[in-house]
């Protein structure tokens, strides 16, 4: 072929090339602007629009409460009485543990003595595996005391039978008092060693007295009395 023929075709094809590059450089330049996907691993596509998004946990189990006993002093009579009320549950044992102490700091709904002071908060709670457990009271357990020794066992016992009674897994109760054991709240109850529940501080059960009729007079008493 004539040389000058081999260059006059090499320029038309070098042009029709460009030509076809100018065209199609949009598409391929998206391509390349594409994420790199790793080998192995597959591209995430995105969902389609309008789909639904997985949807929230149920509320229902969010809000499920249970029943609790819990123990204050009576407002008639030396002793404590139980109270029972719905409480959040939760799940592990710690934070239920906590839900029940906070619930009695907040007193009575049924007119009974509070047996904690309002303020009083919970600093921590914990359970051992030997079923012991810690619970961690603000110094507001100790102010504003009524004092006495049967005043602080109500106020001890309150806590520990309110405990044990609900929690099973829970065998004793060691009270501390600001991250730190304390020998005594006032002066009187041991807090040193962990306390099993003492169900001999609950009040008597109130007797109604009921108005009997007199008892009928006897024969001889009736009778009337001979005349002289």
């Amino acid at each position: 072929m004539d040389p000058r023929w081999a260059n006059a075709l090499t320029v038309v094809g070098l042009l029709g090339f460009m030509a076809l590059v100018s065209l199609t450089a949009p598409r391929w330049s998206r391509s390349l602007r594409q994420p790199v996907v790793s080998a192995g691993t597959e591209e995430e596509s995105p969902a389609p629009a309008g789909s639904a998004s997985p949807e929230p946990e149920s509320s229902t189990e969010a809000e499920r409460k249970i029943n609790v006993k819990l123990f204050f002093e009576a407002a008639d009579r030396p002793g404590l009485v139980m109270e029972e009320r719905s409480v959040l549950f939760h799940p592990d044992l710690s934070g239920q543990l906590r839900a029940v102490v906070e619930e009695l700091v907040h007193g009575s709904q049924s007119g009974q003595g509070a047996t904690l002071n309002p303020a009083t908060r919970v600093l921590d709670v914990f359970v051992t595996a030997r079923g012991v457990a810690y619970v961690d009271l603000s110094k507001d357990v100790t102010e504003a005391f009524p004092g006495g020794s049967d005043a602080e066992r109500i106020t001890v016992y309150s806590v520990v039978n309110s405990i044990t009674s609900n929690l099973p897994a829970i065998k004793r109760v060691q009270i501390l008092v600001d991250d730190r054991p304390v020998p005594t709240l006032a002066g009187h109850v041991d807090l040193t060693r962990p306390l099993s529940a003492d169900m001999t501080l609950l009040a008597a059960v109130k007797e109604t007295a009921s108005a009997s009729p007199p008892p009928p007079p006897s024969p001889a008493s009736a009778a009337p009395s001979p005349t002289s």
